[in-house]
């Protein structure tokens, strides 16, 4: 005789601390799991309170409002499936990642995670207690084991959960994106179905929460590694899957297969979500930001236009003398295309009072970057007064090349309160670029056609604040600066290393010590989307003090 089970995998996008607003979508996926007759729901790690939650989980009145309301959620889901969701834990002997299982109007059953990830962004031995492998628990006739996130990754635990008795395993996940990062999770997952020799449901998180983003991605696999169901990147889904046993094991019937997408579309779909999110979970609903001219205001604009439309997004050029005409008419021409409004201050006149106040304090003084940094500075002044104003949050626009070597002026063109390609060297902007250039997606808000003219991508880069200044006057080029910062951020490579790999020894050094003399000004600096698993700020913790330098 053959034995069913149906699971409803619901991927959704929480919010961090909208234990109200989370606990309405688990009502929501319970009650389409209930109308599809299905045997149990399933949500992701710490579903209930967002994450990740940092040292807010550390507050005890949070953790108890957390447990009230799983209770409460308990007592309102009687007659239906079962519900698996991921929550802080709270007992005499410690703080907990868990998984709660609630049925019949209660909590039925409680899994810990055993193994708390402790490297790059994640901080989880200082803020839950570790624990032995919790066993399998039972839903109708199914044996589950449910490995949590990290768990999954290792061996052991989905070994003892076999040994245990396991039939299933229903993995709840808070996994952040970062690029081809779904390849080593499918990798990873093969593996343990290989070991195990039992189904695998991968169930992910979606959504942003301040820097990182969680891309969604869940899927499916039977025994031997095949592809059963994938769920799309990037968006809220909710699939209903159906489970077989005609004997020899459980296996999951085929259904929904989302189409992969390439690293260079997983890059934007990621920076368009996280901004969105970022932006209306803070309380904003519109953005502005200073267009120049050039390509990275540029790209910002577009991903901003995507992520909330056009009516919700507002430019500035604040030109001065040294602008050019090229840059004033490329302004004109993305904030056309996009549809998005376009205003001019131009900063000559206060520009001219302020150095009129500072004469006196000047005067003996060469004429250079002080003055450069002026007029980035004034231009950050009068932004941050719109935003002030008019209630948008301020984008900040600086590339990944440009945040590493310090080529930002603090409180002026860092200014703002998020920046979407923060972890985009330049060269990668380039591309995006040249992506969006040639692509449309149903969830993008802005217009289906060439929206970055290529002239602003090919055009020399410069910031325009002295006459025919160029980037590379002071920086290499960026494909050789850009593969110097991928060996030396991305890859903790020494100079030896740089300079075996081609790179002049002299040039090397000099991006080194620019790095490090940066650091003070990232301490300082908006967040912006984690793409990488070097992303500047919990992925990589420098010394703002530090007198190091590589000598080999």
């Amino acid at each position: 005789m053959t034995k069913k089970f149906q699971l409803t995998m619901a991927q959704l996008n929480a919010t961090v601390g909208d234990i109200t607003g989370n606990c309405d979508k688990v009502f929501q996926a319970w009650c389409a799991a209930k109308e599809a007759r299905s045997d149990m729901v399933m949500l992701p790690e710490m579903f209930i309170t967002g994450y990740q939650l940092q040292d807010l989980v550390m507050k005890p009145s949070f953790v108890q409002d957390t447990m009230s309301h799983i209770n409460i959620l308990a007592k309102k889901c009687v007659d239906g499936p079962v519900i698996g969701i991921g929550a802080p834990f709270n007992d005499d002997s410690g703080l907990y990642n868990a998984f709660y299982i609630l049925s019949s109007g209660s909590i039925q059953n409680i899994v810990k995670k055993h193994i708390l990830p402790n490297e790059g962004i994640f901080d989880e031995v200082r803020l839950y207690q570790k624990t032995n492998i919790s066993g399998p628990y039972k839903v109708g006739a199914l044996r589950i084991g449910s490995p949590i996130c990290e768990d999954a990754w290792h061996v052991d635990v989905p070994e003892a959960l076999v040994e245990s008795g396991a039939e299933v395993l229903f993995v709840p996940n808070g996994s952040p994106y970062a690029r081809n990062k779904m390849n080593s999770r499918i990798t990873q997952m093969v593996a343990r179905v290989v070991e195990t020799r039992l189904p695998l449901v991968y169930l992910n998180m979606v959504g942003g929460q301040d820097d990182q983003v969680f891309d969604g991605g869940s899927f499916v696999l039977n025994r031997g590694g095949e592809l059963a169901v994938a769920l799309p990147q990037f968006e809220e889904s909710i699939a209903h899957v159906k489970f077989e046993n005609t004997g020899d094991g459980w296996h999951a019937l085929k259904a929904q297969r989302a189409i992969s997408t390439t690293p260079l579309e997983q890059d934007y779909s990621a920076m368009v979500l996280s901004l969105r999110d970022y932006v209306l979970k803070t309380g904003f609903s519109s953005v502005i930001l200073g267009l120049s001219g050039g390509i990275d205001s540029a790209i910002v604009a577009v991903i901003a236009t995507d992520a909330l439309g056009p009516k919700n997004v507002h430019c500035v050029m604040m030109p001065s003398e040294y602008t050019s005409q090229g840059s004033l008419d490329d302004a004109a021409a993305v904030a056309d295309v996009l549809g998005v409004t376009l205003q001019t201050i131009p900063i000559d006149k206060p520009r001219t009072s302020i150095h009129e106040v500072l004469e006196p304090n000047f005067s003996g003084k060469d004429i250079g970057l002080t003055e450069e940094n002026i007029q980035s500075r004034l231009r950050g002044l009068l932004l941050m007064a719109l935003s002030n104003k008019h209630g948008h949050m301020l984008l900040t626009t600086g590339n990944k090349s440009e945040v590493a070597v310090g080529y930002s002026t603090i409180y002026g063109d860092m200014a703002g309160g998020f920046n979407p390609i923060k972890d985009l060297y330049k060269t990668r902007v380039f591309d995006i670029c040249r992506w969006r250039n040639k692509h449309h997606r149903n969830w993008m808000m802005g217009p289906s056609r060439v929206v970055i003219d290529p002239r602003i991508i090919d055009k020399p880069p410069s910031a325009e604040l002295r006459d025919d200044q160029r980037d590379d006057d002071t920086l290499p080029s960026y494909p050789i600066l850009d593969g110097i910062l991928t060996m030396l951020v991305d890859q903790d490579a020494s100079i030896l290393e740089c300079i075996a790999a081609g790179y002049d020894s002299d040039v090397v050094k000099k991006v080194e010590n620019l790095l490090y003399i940066s650091e003070y000004k990232r301490h300082q600096s908006a967040p912006g989307t984690r793409l990488s698993e070097r992303a500047f700020w919990l992925d990589r913790r420098y010394p703002i003090a530090n007198h190091w330098r590589d000598k080999s």
